[in-house]
């Protein structure tokens, strides 16, 4: 990792993501200070979450839209196929099924698209609002330390 003035350093430089104590193969290096999920996008400017973060809630959102749809679908859809469909009994569950499974896909399909797609909002906006108080303090505080050391020199002056 480093000091506050390594890191200010690098923050001047623009090398944020070379750190030599990272062994190459494990990774990309992230900020070492927050070691945040995020990764700048150098063609626009904006930060976007990590190929791990964007997977696994890819998955999880899968998963998810997948397991509700389908719950959804078997204690809504077959009451009306039992109603509307005649026949035997197993009649209703045959014909019920592959609009289930198309309705189950789709919000599989969804729910893994739309939930990184959340995270990547959430996420960036954490570290924006993050970042803005923090420039809002660290402003203040150079501000207090800039009027101390003034304040300090005209003493010393007199």
């Amino acid at each position: 990792m480093g000091t506050r003035e390594v890191y200010e350093e690098k923050l001047r430089r623009g090398n944020l993501h070379h750190d030599p104590t990272i062994k190459p193969g494990l990774g990309s290096a992230r900020c070492p200070r927050c070691l945040s999920l995020l990764n700048p996008t150098h063609e626009n400017g904006e930060w976007t979450i990590t190929k791990v973060l964007h997977d696994a809630t890819a998955v999880a959102g899968s998963g998810i839209g997948g397991l509700l749809s389908a719950i959804h679908a078997f204690n809504s859809g077959l009451p009306y196929f039992q109603k509307h469909v005649k026949g035997p009994k197993w009649l209703p569950f045959v014909v019920g099924v592959p609009p289930f499974l198309m309705y189950t896909a789709a919000s599989a399909a969804f729910g893994g698209y739309a939930l990184p797609k959340f995270t990547q909002l959430t996420v960036t906006s954490y570290y924006a609002a993050s970042s803005a108080s923090h420039y809002g303090i660290s402003l203040l505080t150079r501000h207090i330390e800039d009027a101390h050391t003034s304040r300090v020199q005209c003493q010393r002056l007199r």
